[in-house]
């Protein structure tokens, strides 16, 4: 009987997953099937490969920053769940992938859980730290854990928590995990602590998250939180500090206005000033209010991204992969036919040379010795012909080896991405193998069904966006079908604004209890 590949279960599962969270998400599942046949079929993915796990399918917040800059409090606010320990020092040295659990209690489970299953983020990471730290990518643990939390503020939601940022003492596999949070995340808040402005730490948050982000195409993603601003209240003029941490900002080229100024009302110092104290509070609830409703937000923004996804990916097969396998056919037949061209063309010259210089001619005609013997055996002379087959086969294929590796090399340096260099060295080894004719037109795998099959993919996608502009915009205004993004989020920043209040009548009702028993 067949057995189903691992890859086919995950995507089963995934799928099964996604009918609850989101029906539209869960079809998008078999276009990535269809992407990961093609791509198959090029030589492009492996049969344990697939597309649909370069990217995590529920929405992904990333926290990063230096350390004590309040992450962890932030969380624990977000969640209304003390989930994160809070100190003044280093917490925690790994980066938590924080997801909901039906469970009464948190759970903390190793990195590998996260390494093995393409449902969460940072799936296969093991193998991008054993690219730039060799033997590290199997002590997986050492960098990652997941926990997770029965908070209902999480549900369809990821957030990364990492450890606090110091670029000049991170290792190598350190910084290329944050690098990859950053691109698998819809939303990236940046931490900086108010009360050390002038830190190692802060220019280098500034240097590598900051200046290295500015001019990505998705820098919009990116929100800069000047946390715990409290401690300057009775020393200095909060627009005068929040002013100069932007003049900070700028200096590594941000001048967009994604800057915020917030603090922890619950563990803040005590105002001297009132008006001070009005003014700090008016700007902490602003920015806060803002801060959770690009949070709120993101679940739309990454089912449109998931979707538009299947027509990158599709053009990119079309485009990249496609074209510079077709650049590579044309190269290394050119290159062969000529390097053939010019070791026929000597040997012929060295044949006629040789023989001239024998005396083997006689006017225009060859007399070679031993000829007449060839010509009258059949044995010899088949045998002869199947020695100079066999030594021109041979030389052809050595030929033929030796160019495909030299035009690989040069094309294979034009490749940018790292994470992708394997799958384009098999789609090339793919299309040069020994029995492909050197005159086929196109690479392996590709024909006009196969351009077909891709232009479905990009004709699907297109139909899931308008399926997700119906469910959340109603342009004719005739008929509501369903809530827009910036009503869903007013409804979903009302439900959270309940649950704090429910939360805070508790404890105030417990607090009651206690004093009156005291």
């Amino acid at each position: 009987m067949f057995k189903e590949s691992k890859i086919n279960q995950r995507l089963q599962k995934l799928e099964q997953h996604l009918k609850q969270e989101n029906p539209i998400l869960s079809e998008v599942v078999q276009n990535f099937r269809e992407l990961d046949r093609i791509s198959r079929k090029l030589g492009f993915l492996q049969r344990e490969e697939s597309h649909a796990t370069r990217t995590p399918w529920w929405p992904l917040i990333s926290i990063l920053g230096i350390y004590s800059a309040g992450k962890s409090t932030f969380i624990n606010n977000f969640l209304q769940y003390n989930l994160q320990d809070v100190g003044i020092q280093a917490v925690d040295d790994k980066f938590s992938v924080i997801c909901y659990t039906r469970d009464e209690k948190e759970r903390v489970l190793p990195g590998l859980a996260l390494d093995a299953d393409p449902r969460f983020p940072l799936y296969k990471i093991s193998q991008a730290i054993e690219e730039v730290a060799a033997g590290k990518g199997e002590h997986i643990d050492a960098y990652l854990q997941l926990k997770t939390c029965p908070s209902p503020m999480l549900k369809g939601t990821i957030l990364i928590d990492s450890p606090g940022f110091d670029a000049d003492a991170q290792r190598t596999s350190t910084l290329r995990i944050t690098d990859h949070i950053i691109d698998l995340s819809d939303l990236v808040l940046v931490f900086f602590d108010a009360r050390h402005p002038e830190t190692g730490s802060m220019r280098d948050t500034l240097e590598h998250l900051v200046k290295t982000t500015v001019n990505r195409r998705d820098s919009n993603k990116f929100l800069y939180i000047l946390n715990q601003i409290d401690v300057t209240a009775n020393e200095d003029s909060l627009e005068e500090v929040f002013a100069a941490w932007q003049r900070a900002l700028a200096q590594y080229g941000l001048t967009a206005g994604s800057s915020f100024a917030i603090y922890n009302k619950d563990s803040a110092i005590a105002f001297e000033n009132e008006d001070v104290r009005a003014r700090f509070e008016s700007k902490c609830d602003a920015d806060s209010r803002a801060i959770y409703r690009r949070i709120e937000q993101v679940g739309v923004e990454r089912a449109y991204r998931i979707v538009g996804m299947l027509e990158q990916i599709a053009q990119m097969l079309k485009q990249d992969v496609v074209s510079l396998l077709q650049r590579f056919i044309t190269r290394w037949r050119r290159k062969v036919l000529w390097l053939e061209a010019t070791i026929a063309a000597g040997l012929v010259a060295a044949f006629l040379a040789l023989t001239i210089w024998g005396g083997y001619w006689e006017g225009l005609a060859l007399n070679l010795p031993f000829w007449d013997l060839v010509a009258r055996n059949m044995f010899v002379k088949y045998g002869f012909l199947a020695l100079l087959v066999a030594g021109a086969g041979y030389g052809h294929f050595s030929i033929r080896r030796w160019a495909a590796e030299k035009v690989k090399k040069k094309l294979l340096a034009e490749i940018k991405d790292p994470d992708m260099l394997a799958n384009y060295q098999r789609a090339l080894h793919k299309s040069s193998r020994w029995w492909r004719s050197l005159f086929l037109p196109n690479p392996a795998g590709w024909g006009r069904r196969t351009a077909a099959g891709l232009k479905k993919v990009v004709e699907a996608s297109n139909a899931y966006i308008q399926k997700l502009n119906d469910e959340f915009t109603n342009p004719s205004g005739e008929e509501k079908l369903a809530p827009s993004i910036e009503q869903q989020a007013a409804a979903d920043s009302n439900r959270r604004d309940i649950g704090r209040i429910e939360s805070e009548n508790t404890l105030r009702a417990a607090n009651g209890r206690i004093n009156s028993e005291n």
